[in-house]
């Protein structure tokens, strides 16, 4: 009969070793599409000037690469979950991981496929701004896993479960390249198209989409750090749905990223980080409601008294 050599030991199955190996796999997935995006968005850039289409072909890879990085993000976290092996180990490692794909890697794709070429307009300086806003992308989405990471540590209420606290840096990095799958010509080969706005005849050509697109990154650099919550949908899956639903839910939103990735893709990512803004707007009218009925109401209690 064996005994075991150490007090409260446990011996660790064969079996359960490949189960906690499980979600690093996916998490070095996630490395390996942020670096294939980085090297894909520096060849891009690198032919922007000989061979617009090479560009766009490249460009176009490096957001795919996004995307498979954001869904190779969810399921390292999920199958952690649902096989009770999550570990410190495998927190900081999908943090550093998620720093390439969704911080390096979104930054420098909208710096070369967007406003990193494009003139200068409205008297700021393109070549400097864009040095500047992807460098703080970066940064603020380095603040927000460190301050994930520092909440995960505490004791999660449900809450903290259901809510995240700041845009996930995976959303924002979805969103940026949603956008260049969406239309993957650069910025600065987009042809120039003219809209009506109240009477006036409005020009829009490529210095133009690069200045919104460089405050869009600043927008979304802010998101990141800010205290509005988005929902975390940890809890969306069998448990809260029934697994018809759950089927057929899933087989509709594969069908349609197969058949209309490019609209299914940028509709899904600007929803998501719009739904954030959305109810922090409701929640501050319910509270400018409130106020005055709470006046009112001590007004009154005063005058009684």
């Amino acid at each position: 009969m064996s005994e075991n050599p150490i007090p409260g030991y446990v011996p660790v199955r064969e079996g359960r070793r490949g189960v906690y190996a499980l979600p690093s796999l996916f998490t070095t997935a996630n490395i390996f599409c942020g670096f294939y995006a980085v090297i894909a968005a520096l060849k891009g850039y690198q032919v922007l000037g000989t061979d617009l289409g090479e560009a766009a072909r490249l460009f176009d890879n490096a957001a795919k690469a996004i995307g498979f990085a954001v869904l190779f993000d969810a399921l390292d976290g999920r199958i952690a979950r649902m096989t009770r092996t999550t570990s410190d180990f495998g927190v900081e490692l999908d943090s550093l991981a998620d720093v390439l794909s969704f911080g390096l890697a979104p930054a420098l794709l909208a710096y070369a496929w967007g406003y990193g070429m494009t003139p200068d307009i409205y008297g700021v300086e393109m070549g400097k701004a864009a040095w500047v806003i992807s460098f703080l992308y970066l940064v603020c989405g380095a603040f927000r896993l460190a301050r994930f990471n520092v909440h995960a540590r505490r004791t999660a209420t449900a809450k903290d479960r259901r809510q995240f606290v700041g845009l996930p840096i995976p959303a924002a990095a979805g969103l940026i390249a949603a956008i260049v799958h969406f239309s993957p010509t650069p910025l600065l080969a987009q042809s120039a198209r003219s809209f009506a706005l109240l009477g006036n005849h409005v020009l829009v050509d490529g210095a133009v989409l690069g200045f919104l697109l460089l405050l869009l990154v600043a927008v979304l650099s802010g998101l990141m750090i800010s205290t509005i919550r988005y929902r975390s949908f940890k809890d969306l899956g069998v448990s809260t749905l029934s697994p018809r639903w759950t089927l057929l839910l899933l087989s509709l939103l594969v069908a349609g990223i197969y058949f209309y990735s490019r609209w299914v893709l940028i509709v899904l990512a600007s929803v998501y980080v719009m739904h954030g803004l959305a109810l922090k707007g409701l929640a501050l009218l319910r509270l400018g409601r409130k106020e005055p009925a709470s006046a009112e109401i001590s007004a009154s209690i005063k005058y009684e008294s």
